[in-house]
């Protein structure tokens, strides 16, 4: 049975995955088997259920016991289910609860490399894509579009900080991923090393006269292709760039340079994923 607990403390420390953790604090670097972090929405919280997440406790508007949240619950065993009235939960966690519902989940292990590319055939690689909303968007459009896994640099945004789950629509849960080691200077020659040995090709977006268009035939008939999307503002550094076997470029119109990381990644799944 649900344990349905109404919130009168704000204080209670066992609302403090909710309304004071930084993503840093439930990441819990040195403790990685205390990590935690927050799915947002009933239909984002049944994917990570679907995909053997944990639930730890839920935060939910009091309407929603009975209406959009009944079957989170009924999948939730006996968790503990803090609740109140919209006006309580927005004043608790300083934001508005998407659809009122929020669930605390453990963290697995990262899964290796090796199993995340198993029988993968295209891959994604982001390299020091800091912002957790467009991790979240290239998630997305990597599920969406037929890539089989994702693979970050140790300087990308997690993917299960809050926003990044939100704006992933919990497709941070369906598709396979995990970092190319665990400190920057594991990358890029040891991160690209171990790619090689997988038998990846590696295709690296970039804006370069010499680089490839993106319909180019050898990159369709790659076998195994990871396309290696760069940061915001930087794109890929230029070690990255010299040990990949293509440098591709989306052709552009009107004057344009080039798109948002994000909306290159559609782009580039879209065509790459054929």
């Amino acid at each position: 049975m649900p344990k349905i607990i109404e919130i009168t403390d704000f204080s209670s420390p066992e609302l403090d995955v909710y309304a004071r953790l930084t993503e840093n604090q439930l990441l819990s670097r040195h403790e990685p088997e205390k990590g935690m972090f927050i799915a947002e929405s009933p239909k984002v919280v049944e994917r990570a259920l679907d995909a053997g997440y944990t639930p730890v406790s839920l935060l939910l508007e009091r309407k929603h016991i009975e209406g959009e949240a009944r079957q989170v619950i009924a999948r939730c065993g006996d968790i503990p289910i803090y609740t109140s009235d919209f006006d309580v939960l927005t004043k608790l966690t300083g934001f508005a609860l998407t659809r009122g519902v929020l669930c605390a989940m453990r963290r697995p292990p990262l899964p290796s490399l090796e199993k995340v590319c198993h029988g993968a055939s295209r891959i994604a690689v982001l390299e020091n894509v800091m912002n957790p909303t467009n991790v979240g968007a290239i998630f997305r459009s990597a599920a969406a579009l037929s890539m089989d896994a994702v693979l970050l640099t140790p300087d990308c945004s997690n993917p299960l900080y809050r926003r990044a789950i939100r704006v992933s629509m919990g497709t941070v849960f369906q598709i396979p991923w995990t970092f190319l080691g665990n400190t920057s200077d594991e990358w890029p020659e040891r991160g690209m090393a171990l790619l090689s040995e997988l038998g990846f090709k590696t295709a690296a977006m970039a804006l370069k006269q010499d680089s490839v268009s993106i319909d180019d035939p050898r990159l369709m008939s790659e076998e195994k292709l990871a396309v290696l999307l760069g940061s915001e503002g930087d794109g890929l550094r230029s070690e990255t760039l010299a040990r990949c076997d293509y440098t591709v470029r989306i052709p552009m119109a009107h004057g344009v340079d080039s798109l948002n990381v994000a909306a290159a990644s559609a782009v580039a799944f879209y065509q790459l994923s054929k």
